[in-house]
């Protein structure tokens, strides 16, 4: 069954009203497990607030599994977990088709597959097979899946978190440019400081288990889904985004640039990333922050810039600076 939200005109000026005291609350229950890594959390949730799927990246066990899943509870949001190899098949992902026979007739039944869910985390995916990676494409652009000829609409909301591991790249299938533009996000989760790793060491090597409760309802998110878009943002901040995009198009250092998607990515997530730090307006600081998280997965570097050893990161910097 797809649930749909219709938002109350009433409710959703008392959400906006009290959307700062909604994200203090959330990062809050958050931070009872999950130490630290405060802008990987925030972009998640911008990614959340714009409907759109992320892409974590960092060296294994580093936590992207359990920020992930502690984000689903605190939105009470079901939550689905593949573990992607090479011999993952895409009816794994999906769902198929189940002949039966119930007195002496025979029918057939679909039986779901993890896809049908509000968050579904798909871990290490660039190890699962192309087949098994395009299987997703429909259900991330399309919100639904074919299977058998028949069209299966999936529950709203729905997210893909995938994660991959930028080491041991033995046996792994690089995502194509497509599927890579289907993430809004490419989030990029690093070591945690001094001071984090020893309380992450005091807090999981006790005797309490740290644990959450419910931070906002599916209907609260998709309120302020609904308030994102609607956040202002200035012609003149419009037009400094196009032309942010057009410079990663021009030659030099980037052998190919992002496309329109990024542009719309940009203005978007600003507009989420201004609501979580509680302003009704979108600034430069704003545009200039989710440049990275948008564009560093929709560029593709010159081989001069990564024969200097320039990263995708680097790159953005420059853009920015002619800005």
């Amino acid at each position: 069954m797809v649930y749909e939200y219709e938002s109350d005109p009433g409710m959703l000026q008392e959400t906006y009203e009290n959307a700062g005291l909604i994200f203090e609350t959330l990062f809050e229950e958050i931070g009872k497990v999950i130490v630290g890594q405060a802008d990987v959390t925030e972009q998640i949730m911008i990614a959340l607030l714009c409907n759109g799927h992320a892409l974590l990246e960092s060296n294994p066990g580093l936590g992207k599994t359990l920020m992930i899943s502690t984000i689903s509870q605190v939105i009470d949001l079901q939550f689905s977990r593949i573990q992607c190899t090479p011999d993952l098949m895409p009816a794994d992902i999906t769902g198929t088709t189940i002949l039966e026979e119930r007195g002496g007739s025979k029918s057939f039944r679909f039986e779901k597959g993890p896809v049908f869910t509000n968050i579904l985390l798909a871990d290490e995916i660039n190890r699962a097979s192309p087949k098994t990676q395009s299987a997703l494409l429909e259900a991330m652009q399309e919100k639904q899946v074919t299977v058998s000829g028949s069209t299966y609409k999936l529950e709203k909301p729905f997210f893909v978190l995938a994660t991959q591991n930028p080491i041991e790249q033995e046996g792994t299938y690089p995502l194509p440019e497509a599927q890579l533009d289907r993430f809004l996000l490419k989030i990029l989760v690093d070591y945690p400081t001094f001071e984090d790793e020893l309380e992450i060491v005091n807090r999981y090597t006790g005797k309490i288990n740290p644990e959450t409760s419910r931070g906002i309802s599916r209907q609260t998110l998709a309120d302020l889904q609904e308030i994102t878009r609607s956040i202002p943002i200035s012609e003149e901040l419009k037009q400094k985004v196009i032309r942010i995009i057009g410079l990663t198009r021009e030659p030099g250092v980037i052998e190919y640039g992002a496309s329109p998607r990024a542009s719309i990515a940009l203005i978007l997530t600003a507009k989420a990333r201004a609501l979580i730090r509680g302003r009704n307006y979108v600034t430069d600081e704003d545009i200039r922050a989710m440049a990275y998280p948008v564009l560093r997965h929709r560029i593709i570097l010159s081989f001069d810039a990564q024969r200097q050893g320039m990263s995708p990161d680097d790159a953005i910097s420059e853009v920015l600076a002619k800005v």
